[in-house]
C-alpha cells in the first residue's frame, strides 16, 4: 500500500505522518506503539486539508507520543560477564558460569548458572541465555494469554489469531491488523504483572485498534489498575 509523507510544525518540533488513502467518509489520526503518525484519509482529500487536521491535533498527538517514548526498552546491552545481574520475572539472579559438557541455563539460589563448553567466550554464553530466555517466554506468554484472556466478558471476539515472540527495539508488545500479537522476548525479565499489562493491553487492540477514548475505556473497565502496571514495568525495566 503506498503511502504519502508528510510534516508539520508544531510548538518548535517537528510532527512526521503517513497517509494513508481509503474508501472511508472520515478521516482518522492515530499514533501507533512506536510513535509514528498514522492518518487515514477518505479518497480525493486534499494533502493540504489532511496537514491541517494533524495540525489541529498536534497537542494529542504530542501526547500519545509521549506515552509511548515512556514505554520504550531503555536497560543498556548485558555484556554477560560472569557476576552480571540478570532479570527474570522481575527477580535478579548474578550470572555464573561453568564449564560443562552439556550446555544449558538454570537458577540456583539467587544465581543464573550457565554451563557452557566455552565458559570464557561471551557470544557463548550470550546465545544459551537467550535460547533460555526464550524458550521461558514461549510457555509463560502462553499461559498468561489465557489467563487474561479471562478477563473479557466475551475471551473468544478478542482471541489473537497467533502469537510471536520477537526481540523489539521500540516497544513491548503490538497487535497486527491481522490479530497476531508480537510480544518482546525481553518482557520474561519483567514480573507477571507487568506481562499481563502488555498482553491486556494488547488484547484490547482486537476490540479497538487504536488508541482512541473507546480504547482506554476498554482498558480501564477490563485491567481498572494498568496504570500502576505500567509504572512499575517501566521502572523495573529501564
Amino acid at each position: 500500500m503506498n503511502r504519502e509523507q508528510g510534516r508539520i510544525e508544531y510548538g518548535g518540533h517537528a510532527i512526521e505522518f503517513a497517509v494513508v488513502r481509503r474508501k472511508r467518509t472520515t478521516l482518522e489520526i492515530a499514533v501507533e506503539p512506536d510513535a509514528t503518525v498514522v492518518v487515514a484519509a477518505p479518497l480525493g482529500t486534499p494533502f493540504e486539508d489532511i496537514a491541517e487536521k494533524v495540525r489541529k491535533r498536534a497537542s494529542w498527538v504530542q501526547q500519545q507520543q509521549h506515552f509511548f517514548l515512556q514505554f520504550v526498552p531503555r536497560t543498556p546491552p548485558r555484556r554477560y560477564v560472569p557476576g552480571e545481574t540478570h532479570l527474570y520475572l522481575g527477580r535478579q539472579y548474578r550470572l555464573k558460569v561453568v564449564s560443562g559438557d552439556r550446555p544449558g541455563v538454570k537458577l540456583l539460589r539467587g544465581f543464573m548458572l550457565v554451563a557452557s563448553s566455552s565458559p570464557k567466550q561471551t557470544d557463548v554464553t550470550r546465545d544459551l541465555v537467550n535460547a533460555w530466555y526464550r524458550a521461558r517466554a514461549h510457555k509463560w506468554f502462553a499461559d498468561r494469554l489465557e489467563a487474561n484472556l479471562r478477563r473479557f466478558p466475551n475471551p473468544e471476539r478478542v482471541r489473537p489469531k497467533g502469537l510471536i515472540i520477537r526481540h523489539l527495539r521500540q516497544r513491548w508488545g503490538s497487535m497486527s491488523s491481522g490479530h497476531r500479537m508480537v510480544l518482546n522476548q525481553r518482557l520474561i525479565q519483567a514480573p507477571v504483572y507487568a506481562i499481563d499489562y502488555v498482553i491486556t493491553h494488547e488484547l484490547c487492540h482486537v476490540a479497538e485498534p487504536s488508541h482512541r477514548p473507546a480504547f482506554f475505556r476498554l482498558l480501564d473497565r477490563v485491567l481498572p489498575d494498568w496504570q500502576s502496571r505500567k509504572r512499575r514495568l517501566e521502572e523495573i525495566m529501564s
